[in-house]
């Protein structure tokens, strides 16, 4: 089926219906807009196939229940939606989100809400592109302590992302490009949109609480832990990543992202880094971690 050029960037669905991403509109009153009262995740496809799709849907099914949020769609039902979105977009390497929003409630009560689903697929995005992958990320420690656990839980993905957004501006004055925040105790935790690894001695660490359990980071410690590595979740404090031998972070927008410098400082030559960033983009042939785009989907979606 030829792809209609109107789906060029992108194309989403809202309200039952298929459009080009550039007309998917959010109303103002929509408590996601006003409030940021909204989850979403965020699955790609690279050569035709989804990554990790069904990862990604059990955590979107499961967060939907933890907000209390309802939707017409079952789990099937979601995944048939981010098919014919990515058909349509005639992309192989797709940036795919999918979204709920609390919706508009009368009287100021989020019971009375219809909550409003939502996809868009656009082409891959990239945080550090493939091409700059041999010179990594260069991060700062940032002083802003990451939103507490106890008020947004941050294993339910969210659009809570001020404090994330003053990093990355603290980041821009210090001369870096992004940032990883800390929390109460000045342990690292995460950055706009991506875990954070730490390597000393052959050990690998990265923040066992307080961040959200990326798919991409679930698939890292499984990676590493099949070659031998030994991966260690818990508290990670500040001083320890600025002295790691090498270190990485870990998005759906990117895959495995080796870190160059921290603070200016530069970081070794990241040797357990980059095997893995090749074993993640080899795991992308794997038909029990990928499924085919169902074109087919694209002629019965307009």
């Amino acid at each position: 089926m030829p792809i209609d050029p109107a789906f060029r960037e992108g194309a989403a669905f809202m309200d039952g219906a298929y459009m080009p991403v550039a007309e998917c509109r959010i109303p103002v009153l929509d408590w996601g807009f006003l409030r940021g009262d909204a989850t979403y995740d965020v699955v790609h496809t690279w050569q035709g196939r989804f990554f990790r799709l069904d990862e990604h849907l059990d955590r979107f099914t499961r967060n939907l229940g933890r907000l209390r949020y309802e939707i017409p769609y079952d789990r099937d039902g979601i995944a048939e939606v981010l098919h014919r979105c990515v058909a349509l977009a005639g992309l192989d390497d797709a940036f795919v989100e999918m979204l709920v929003t609390r919706g508009i409630p009368r009287n100021r009560d989020p019971r009375q809400a219809t909550n409003r689903f939502a996809v868009f697929a656009v082409p891959f995005v990239w945080i550090l592109p493939r091409e700059r992958h041999d010179d990594g990320l260069h991060v700062i420690v940032s002083s802003i302590e990451r939103i507490r656990a106890q008020a947004v839980d941050p294993t339910v993905k969210n659009y809570h992302w001020l404090d994330l957004v003053r990093g990355l501006f603290e980041a821009y004055e210090q001369g870096g490009e992004t940032a990883i925040l800390v929390d109460a105790r000045g342990n690292v935790l995460e950055g706009p949109g991506f875990n954070l690894f730490v390597i000393r001695d052959g050990v690998v660490a990265t923040p066992g609480e307080g961040v959200l359990e990326g798919v991409t980071r679930g698939t890292a410690i499984e990676l590493l832990r099949r070659r031998g590595v030994e991966v260690e979740l818990r508290e990670v404090q500040s001083d320890e990543l600025r002295a790691a031998d090498e270190a990485f972070a870990t998005s759906t927008a990117g895959g495995v992202m080796p870190i160059a410098t921290v603070d200016g400082r530069p970081l070794g030559d990241a040797p357990i880094s980059r095997r893995l960033l090749d074993d993640y983009w080899a795991a992308h042939t794997d038909p029990a971690w990928t499924t085919p785009v169902r074109r087919d989907l694209a002629e019965a979606a307009v």
